[in-house]
């Protein structure tokens, strides 16, 4: 479960990714897509309509927000990454995604794991000379963002098979407020 950035956003973070590739001879930057992970987990295909049942009812009560992206973070010795500086949201959100706990969880051994550093990944499994320079450099580099979160994006992909990530449903976040049913009173009933 993502969120991703629109359309201008997202271009302009392939681009750097495309420069950060070449100039750090980094081809996984270039191909990973810009998007914010909430959760990441392991299911058999057979749970995905009760899945998907279940984050579409959570989005449905999520109100939209604005995402802040401002300059860039690391994972010291793999990852650099554009910050998220509007986490509160995010946070919140991934909070209501932990009610799905049990339905996600795989097996004792696959656990899903809800992200609780928000970020944009701009490149991963770094060689320590990648990332020693590459961090020289974007630890002083300046950038900024910003993007509606209107709904949530549950991707998939067949186990092994790491690049191509299938669409399965955007979830619009509705902002709905559960609505609790007025009791009658007695001179209700009759008027």
């Amino acid at each position: 479960m993502v969120l991703h950035p629109h359309e201008d956003l997202w271009h302009k973070i392939i681009d750097l990714k495309k420069e950060f590739a070449a100039r750090y001879d980094c081809e996984l930057a270039a191909k990973s897509l810009p998007h914010i992970t909430l959760v990441k987990f392991i299911q058999y295909e057979i749970a995905e309509a009760r899945i998907l049942q279940r984050f579409r009812s959570i989005a449905a009560q999520l109100q939209p927000f604005k995402v802040e992206l401002g300059n860039f973070g690391s994972f010291p010795s793999h990852t650099i990454y554009i910050n998220v500086t509007s986490k509160t949201s995010i946070v919140q959100t991934v909070r209501a995604l932990r009610d799905t706990q049990r339905l996600l969880q795989f097996d004792k051994d696959n656990k899903p794991h809800f992200i609780t550093t928000p970020h944009i990944t701009l490149a991963r499994k770094l060689q320590p000379w990648q990332y020693e320079k590459a961090w020289q450099e974007f630890s002083q580099r300046n950038f900024t963002g910003r993007f509606m979160a209107n709904d949530l994006l549950l991707l998939k992909r067949r186990m092994g098979n790491k690049s191509y990530y299938q669409t399965v449903e955007h979830m619009q976040l509705c902002g709905a407020q559960p609505v609790a049913l007025a009791q009658p009173t007695q001179g209700d009933l009759f008027g």
